[in-house]
This record gives structure tokens, C-alpha cells and sequence, in this order.
């Protein structure tokens, strides 16, 4: 077997073995990393990452196969004195190389624009709306709007214990705050901060967005998938800032609408 022919196949040996390491299924590899998406708008960011992908492969492929082609068949021959003979100034491939990366940027900005507007789109009329409040060191949820008002017209609030046992009432064991949305239908939500800066990031909605004090932040989102999802501050905000956790529970509108009608009637999340 040739030095060449030796290579490759140690070369692909490699790289079935790097395969098989990382224990990926097939729906990981579609992801190419990605966490497994829950909202319409992840959806949206998967395909804008898998698209990416796709295209730095075929430039890659590309790239690589003119590399190859100029080893094999431009390499000095044996016995050939002096160099190969020199291409220069060839103004039709000069104009290529130079558009076509142009080409290539403006597409991958024309879907990242649109992907990008699609996600921070803000619909008039979401069917939830949440107050999201940040401290040191938990989450306080309010539901805003009529229909999540209790008797004394105070909005239903599901807040965290604070971790700390130098905050107030903090017991130093902390409880992480569960937050319940409906599946397939359009939240809002409003990021505020009562003191420092802190992070609302969800990795399975593929999203998250700074809450800062001074500043509502603001955005939407429409969770497909039910299930209990964990979250947390993406933002070193403090010393308890890895402490900082939630859940989000997502669940049909009837056990939504059940949920709230507990917590309007009193219960405790």
C-alpha cells in the first residue's frame, strides 16, 4: 500500500472513530449541536443554523477540492527543473473570487435579517403576558391582564426564595420559582430588574434577553412542545448568581386554565 493510500485510510479511521466518540443519534446530528428546540421561534433559529451549516460545507468542499486538484496536478513533477508555469492576472477569476463572497455574505445576511425579525417580532395581542422581575437572587413571575387578576386585584405572582442567607428572607436552600405557560399560544414578556443586571435565558427556547434596572426589555415567544424546561441568569449578577435558577412548565390550555384558576382562588405555587 502506497504512503497516500495509507494515509486516507488512516484518515477515515479517524474520523468513523471521532463519529462513533461523540454518541451522537441522528436527530443530534440534523441539530449539528443544538439543543432540541421548544418554541416556534427555535424552530426558526435551528434552520437559520442548520442552513449556516450547509452552506460553510459546500464552500468548504469547494475549497478543499481546489486545494487537492492543485496538489495533484500542479505539484513539480520529477525531474522538472525550475517552477511550474505561473498563472497571474486572470481578470475573469479574479472578478469571481471577489464576487462570489459577496454573494455568500449577502444571502447568509438576507435569512439572518429575516430569521432575526421573525424572532423579535412583538404581536399586539399575545395571549399571555408576564411580568418577569429579577433580584438578587431569584424570579418573581407576574401574570398581567384581566383574566389573571385575583379577588383583591392584585395580578397572580409565583416568586422564587431567595437563596442567600444575608438576603431578605433568604434561607440559604432558595426554591426555584416555576413558571407555567399554555403550548402554542403567543407570550409576552416583560424583563425588569430590581438592582443589577440579570439574564432571562431558557436554552431550550434557544433565547435569552438582559434584564436590566431602569429598562423594560421586552420580547415574545410561542413554546410547541409541553414539558418542564430548566432556565436561568446568563448574567453574573452576584454572589449567588449560579443560584439563580427557574422552571418554565408548558402545558395545554386546560391545565393552564386550571393552574390559574388555583392561584386566583388562593393556592400556593
Amino acid at each position: 500500500m502506497s504512503g497516500r493510500r495509507r494515509a486516507l485510510s488512516s484518515a477515515s479511521a479517524l474520523a468513523l472513530l471521532a463519529m462513533a466518540a461523540t454518541a451522537c443519534d441522528a436527530e443530534q446530528w440534523k441539530r449539528v449541536g443544538f439543543p432540541e428546540p421548544s418554541s416556534e421561534q427555535a424552530h426558526r433559529m435551528l434552520q437559520l443554523w442548520q442552513g449556516t451549516w450547509i452552506a460553510a460545507l459546500a464552500v468548504g468542499v469547494v475549497v478543499w477540492g481546489l486545494i487537492i486538484w492543485a496538489v495533484l496536478f500542479h505539484r513539480k513533477r520529477k525531474g522538472q527543473e525550475g517552477l511550474p508555469k505561473q498563472v497571474r492576472y486572470n481578470l475573469p477569476v479574479e472578478m469571481l473570487y471577489t464576487a462570489v463572497p459577496f454573494v455568500i455574505i449577502g444571502v447568509l445576511f438576507f435569512y439572518t435579517a429575516r430569521d432575526q425579525s421573525y424572532v423579535e417580532k412583538i404581536e399586539k395581542n399575545p395571549d399571555v403576558t408576564v411580568d418577569v422581575i429579577g433580584y438578587q437572587w431569584s424570579w418573581q413571575f407576574d401574570y398581567i391582564g384581566a383574566g389573571f387578576q385575583k379577588a383583591d386585584g392584585t395580578p397572580v405572582s409565583i416568586s422564587g426564595t431567595p437563596t442567600s442567607p444575608d438576603a431578605p428572607g433568604g434561607t440559604g436552600n432558595g426554591e426555584k420559582p416555576v413558571l407555567v405557560l399554555p403550548v402554542n399560544k403567543t407570550v409576552h414578556f416583560n424583563l425588569k430588574s430590581d438592582n443589577v443586571i440579570h439574564s432571562f435565558w431558557v436554552p431550550a427556547f434557544l433565547y435569552k434577553k438582559d434584564v436590566m434596572p431602569g429598562y423594560v426589555n421586552q420580547f415574545q415567544l410561542t413554546p410547541s412542545k409541553t414539558g418542564t424546561y430548566e432556565g436561568r441568569c446568563a448574567e453574573l449578577c452576584g454572589v449567588d448568581h449560579s443560584r439563580m435558577l427557574f422552571q418554565v412548565k408548558v402545558v395545554t390550555q386546560a391545565e393552564f386554565d386550571a393552574y390559574i384558576a388555583e392561584q386566583k382562588g388562593g393556592g400556593a405555587q
